[in-house]
């Protein structure tokens, strides 16, 4: 495990013409009611409206200064990697193809044959996945994963970067883990900035093959696909590169499905921005983290994204809970 931080800076550099530096927004009404400053990454601004733009814009990036020009880009992914690495392949103008599951997203999918990429449909995550591997042995084809890969580690890692440049003395950071590419790269980039600042992961309880993995101290597979609204983190198993930065997280949060409705409508209210269920989960762990505070904490979540398809909108706003207030009370 040799990644620190300068080849987060690195990335950084590679991903600047190509990407936004999101703003950072805060909600006064939020921190008054739960007496803590929270600051709020917000990736849904980025490109492709999610943080992946970071990974796969460097990864492919990187490909180009170390090596031959690839013919052909291949990835596999549930819906937002997908849509960075067909867009970074339309930047850097390289046929793409993706592989994704039949339960993708809709919105996802058609954004990502928007940025010119052919979107190759399967029934299962294990059929997608052997048909990517499959596709990566032809000659001059390059699969870019979409987290357990170096430099798409160090592409995520630029978030937490770019904003502790505008935040300083940050108690904690909180990130949603899905296949643990942002969780590592905030991780490097953390460590390297602001070592005494603590870094959290957060799962669904219900797509909880990380939290499992840490319990258990190996790589664990779920055996079927986690039923979630949070579509960012439904993936199988963690990574063999990413489960070891993993392991040195200061603590793993698994959050109900309730809790990703309650946050998702409150979320969406305070900072009046479209924001996908995946990164409203963070919020219940920084809530639960909180409530075991003794002094006023100063909190970073990251907002990974904000594609969100009609259906599972529907879901989110089919009951209110903006009538019950957040407060760092369970009664809440």
């Amino acid at each position: 495990m040799g990644l620190g931080l300068k080849d987060i800076v690195a990335a950084k550099q590679r991903i600047d013409p190509y990407i936004n530096n999101t703003p950072i927004l805060s909600s006064s009404v939020l921190n008054t009611w739960l007496g803590h400053e929270i600051f709020f990454k917000c990736e849904n601004f980025q490109k492709i409206g999610a943080f992946k733009a970071r990974g796969g814009v460097n990864t492919l990036a990187w490909i180009l200064e170390n090596g031959e020009r690839p013919k052909h880009i291949v990835a596999n992914s549930s819906g937002n990697h997908a849509q960075a690495v067909a867009y970074a392949a339309q930047r850097f103008g390289i046929p793409a193809t993706i592989f994704m599951a039949a339960y993708s997203s809709k919105v996802k999918v058609q954004a990502t044959q928007a940025y010119g990429a052919k979107v190759v449909l399967s029934q299962t995550r294990d059929i997608t996945d052997a048909k990517v591997a499959q596709a990566a042995k032809k000659d001059g084809t390059f699969w870019i994963p979409p987290f357990n890969h170096d430099q798409v580690i160090c592409g995520q890692g630029t978030t937490a970067l770019e904003a502790f440049s505008e935040l300083q003395n940050i108690d904690a950071v909180f990130t949603p883990c899905g296949g643990g590419g942002l969780t590592s790269g905030t991780l490097v980039a953390t460590r390297g900035l602001s070592p005494n600042t603590k870094v959290f992961g957060v799962e669904p309880l219900n797509a909880n093959d990380a939290a499992e993995s840490l319990r258990k101290g190996s790589i664990q597979r779920l055996k079927s696909v986690p039923d979630t609204l949070a579509d960012g983190a439904m993936t199988m198993a963690v990574g063999n590169i990413t489960f070891e930065y993993l392991k040195q997280l200061d603590g793993f949060y698994e959050i109900e499905e309730e809790y990703l409705v309650y946050w998702t409508q409150w979320l969406t209210h305070v900072l009046k921005c479209r924001i996908e269920p995946t990164c409203a989960m963070p919020m219940e762990a920084i809530r639960r983290w909180l409530r075991t505070q003794k002094t006023k904490k100063r909190v970073l979540l990251i907002i990974s994204g904000g594609n969100m398809d009609q259906a599972t909108s529907k879901k989110i706003w089919e009951y209110d809970c903006l009538a019950k207030q957040p407060t760092l009370s369970d009664s809440e």
